[in-house]
C-alpha cells in the first residue's frame, strides 16, 4: 500500500537522486533474475530430453528466483512507502503526486532527466506529458 503524499517540484527534483539509486537497483535485479530464468528454463529442456535424468535437480536455481522475486517485491514496497509512484522499471518511469492550481497531478520524471520538467493529469500517462512552466 503506497503513502499518500503530494510533492513539490523542488521536493520531488531533491528525491531523484534516491529514485534514480533504487530504480538501478531494480532494474539489475530484473535483470539477474531474466538472465536466471532463462538459464533454468534451457537446462530444464535439456534434462526433459535426457532419458532416465533425475526427476528436478533444479530445486537450487529455482530458490534463487524465489529469493530475487522476494528481494524484488520488498524493494518496490519501500520505494512506494515513499509516496513516489513506479510505472515502469525497464525505461525508469515514476510519478510524484502533486497539486497544481488545485488539480491532482503527476509529477513525471524518465530516468536520464537531469530534473523533472513535465507533468500530466491522473489519466493522461507519459503521452500526456506537458511541461512544467516554472
Amino acid at each position: 500500500m503506497s503513502v499518500k503524499k503530494w510533492f513539490s517540484l523542488e521536493e520531488a527534483n531533491e528525491m531523484l537522486p534516491f529514485v534514480d539509486q533504487e530504480l538501478k537497483k531494480m532494474q539489475a535485479l530484473k535483470h539477474n533474475f531474466e538472465e536466471k530464468y532463462a538459464e533454468l528454463r534451457i537446462k530444464k529442456n535439456e534434462h526433459a530430453e535426457r532419458p532416465g535424468a533425475e526427476k528436478d535437480p533444479f530445486f537450487v536455481m529455482e530458490a534463487e528466483l524465489e529469493f530475487l522475486q522476494i528481494e524484488a517485491r520488498g524493494l518496490i514496497h519501500n520505494f512506494q512507502l515513499t509516496g513516489v509512484e513506479l510505472k515502469d522499471i525497464d525505461t525508469g518511469l515514476v510519478d510524484f503526486p502533486a497539486l497544481m492550481e488545485g488539480q491532482e497531478v503527476l509529477l513525471c520524471w524518465k530516468q536520464g532527466e537531469d530534473r523533472i520538467r513535465y507533468y500530466h493529469g491522473k489519466q493522461d500517462g507519459f503521452a500526456g506529458r506537458k511541461p512544467i512552466s516554472e
